[in-house]
């Protein structure tokens, strides 16, 4: 059974405390980083560890490409999706054949570690935000919607399930809300049409998606991810997705807003989302964990659906996964270095 809590590790390997979290029901998931990573070989011993110990775990990572990736030391480096978007103004086919071999070439070297999924794509709209920039496909949802599209094709057509964030649009928030409160004073109508209808237009492709830590004050108090309205109304009756719904990392300043990691927990769940996510703060997330022991497991159904067809292989230091692979790879780092 998958529970309701993503939470990470500090090192390399488990420790025993990692061991006896993964063994709590209400633990659903495992988020990999930077400092968990030393080679393919060893990510895929860590993951098949984890699986030994909880076989129904769910284990992500950010690998979006550019300056969100973690797994670095023998994978492909990935450009940046704006890259895709810059190409797309002279060569569009190119470009769109390009964005769908990266989505391809990033999920089959993860899955091949033995990651479900990473969180990828950002469908923001690349605006005036700090911390999306070049995350974002374009500066426009005429060109976001065709990359991004080619982008999750690749990823679905390699085994993986796709995840939007971060809804309704944080494109258009300059604040980072990793550091900050993220405020937008737009009106819901202009949310609607200057960013909503990324995700709108992408929706059928779309597995899972990730709320905003952004108040949308003149829509609602609360930032997406804690909203009622923005969760229920929008996203679950007027859209009808019936995907699953990530909380974006509850260790955020912008999350603090609802108070400690259990308050915080307990207002993402509250509103709607499948799968809260505590990071990079095990104290918060043990605080986290003990509170929801009572609370019934998320939806079941719909968090199978973010598993990944891992294939069954031997994993060395450096990944060589056959000769699809290696042609998708010399191509997007051709791309990538012509930049």
């Amino acid at each position: 059974m998958i529970g309701a809590l993503m939470l990470d590790i500090a090192g390399t390997e488990l420790t025993s405390e990692d061991i006896e979290l993964l063994g709590n029901p209400q633990v659903g998931g495992m988020i990999l980083f930077g400092r968990n990573i030393e080679s393919p070989q060893q990510v895929r011993a860590l993951t098949n560890h984890m699986r030994q110990i909880r076989p129904d775990i769910l284990i992500a990572v950010d690998q979006e490409g550019g300056r969100v990736q973690r797994l670095k030391s023998g994978f492909t480096l990935l450009p940046a999706m704006g890259r895709f978007g810059e190409l797309y103004q002279q060569q569009p086919e190119k470009a769109l054949q390009l964005a769908e071999q990266c989505g391809w070439l990033m999920a089959t070297e993860v899955l091949a570690v033995g990651i479900d999924f990473s969180f990828a794509p950002v469908l923001d709209i690349n605006a005036i935000s700090d911390v999306i920039g070049d995350r974002g496909f374009a500066k426009n949802q005429q060109d976001i919607v065709p990359l991004a599209s080619a982008f999750m094709k690749g990823m679905q057509h390699a085994g993986m399930a796709t995840t939007g964030k971060h809804f309704p649009g944080h494109g258009s928030v300059q604040a980072d809300s990793h550091v900050a409160a993220a405020i937008d004073p737009r009106p819901y109508d202009d949310i609607y049409q200057q960013d909503m209808q990324t995700f709108i237009q992408l929706m059928p492709q779309l597995d899972a998606l990730m709320p905003a830590h952004v108040i949308y004050e003149q829509v609602d108090p609360n930032p997406a991810g804690f909203s009622p309205f923005w969760i229920q109304e929008v996203l679950r009756k007027q859209l009808n997705f019936d995907g699953v719904l990530f909380s974006d990392d509850l260790s955020m300043q912008a999350a603090c807003v609802a108070g400690g990691a259990d308050a915080r927990l307990h207002a993402a769940l509250t509103a709607g989302c499948d799968m809260g996510l505590v990071c990079n703060d095990r104290s918060s997330a043990c605080l986290a964990l003990d509170s929801i022991q009572d609370l019934a497991l998320p939806n079941q159904q719909r968090l199978e659906r973010m598993r990944g067809k891992i294939p069954e292989l031997e994993i060395g230091n450096s990944l060589a996964l056959g000769q699809v692979w290696q042609s998708h790879k010399d191509q997007i780092e051709q791309f990538k270095d012509s930049f």
